[in-house]
């Protein structure tokens, strides 16, 4: 596999920042209104499909 361009580095640096937990204190705030990340991805199972 070749290298990564900056764009492409961007946009998984992006996603795997929007994959991250919600931390308690959110879900506690919220009275659990947010309970979980709807933008959680399994890496093993769902691949990005990135268009760069």
């Amino acid at each position: 596999m070749g290298k990564k361009s900056v764009e492409r580095k961007r946009i998984i640096g992006n996603r795997m920042k929007r994959s991250r937990r919600i931390p308690v204190l959110a879900i506690l705030r919220t009275h659990r209104r947010i309970e979980y990340n709807t933008f959680k991805r399994d890496w093993r199972h769902r691949k990005l499909k990135l268009k760069v």
